[in-house]
């Protein structure tokens, strides 16, 4: 998969956020997919040796039947420490290792964090998404920042997600009886679209079909 932006990898927290600042000029959070969607991917991260070697794991799914079409990992020293809200550094170096493998290019990529629902606007999802030039949509497990109104039990419901008086994302019941995900617009997708895709890959359990493979591979479970 060929990989459209690359930049220098930080050093020191202050390179990370002047990237961040730097870059989020670049999200695009209306649709510009390119349809129809035959195929999404999911994205996600494990580590190994004490959190020493990044373990990156990328599945490739049909759509809208989300059967499974590639799978890759890959592994590289970790490079950047553990630091709430500069977790693409940390972690996007191992997964563009992992994408670079695959032969069959998603046309929409759902990241195991946060898109624009970022203190800086800037999460992984986003920052993969400008890297790649592609749909990239946030599917975090927990929230980061931000406030949102009570929600019903009822899949599917949501609730704009609030911070500093934008909505930067929504918080989405993908199944009755357990947790909500924190859904935001990584790049080049509208929030309510995001919704939609992630819902119509979620069919099951609580993560989408992508994620939650991705998830196993990357945790080695």
């Amino acid at each position: 998969m060929k990989i459209y932006q690359r930049h220098a990898w930080p050093q020191t927290l202050e390179e990370a956020i002047t990237i961040q600042e730097n870059l989020r000029e670049q999200v695009i959070t209306e649709d510009k997919l390119t349809e129809p969607i035959s195929y999404v991917a999911g994205v996600d991260m494990g580590f190994e040796a004490d959190g020493t070697i990044s373990r990156a794991a990328v599945a490739v799914l049909s759509f809208p039947d989300l059967q499974v079409v590639e799978t890759t990992l890959a592994h590289r020293p970790t490079s950047f420490p553990y630091i709430p809200g500069f977790l693409s550094f940390r972690e996007i170096p191992a997964v563009l290792d992992a994408l670079e493998k695959i032969q069959t290019a998603p046309d929409i990529i759902l990241c195991d964090g946060q898109g624009i629902a970022h203190p800086r606007r800037f999460g992984i999802a986003s920052h993969l998404g400008i890297i790649l030039d592609m749909p990239t949509i946030g599917v975090a497990k927990s929230l980061l920042i931000g406030k949102h109104q009570e929600l019903p039990e009822t899949r599917g419901s949501w609730q704009p997600l609030v911070h500093k008086g934008e909505t930067i994302g929504a918080v989405l019941r993908t199944r009755i009886g357990v947790k909500p995900l924190y859904i935001s617009s990584g790049h080049k997708i509208s929030l309510t679209t995001a919704i939609d895709y992630v819902l119509r890959c979620t069919p099951k359990y609580r993560l989408p079909e992508t994620t939650r493979i991705a998830d196993k591979l990357a945790s080695n479970r």
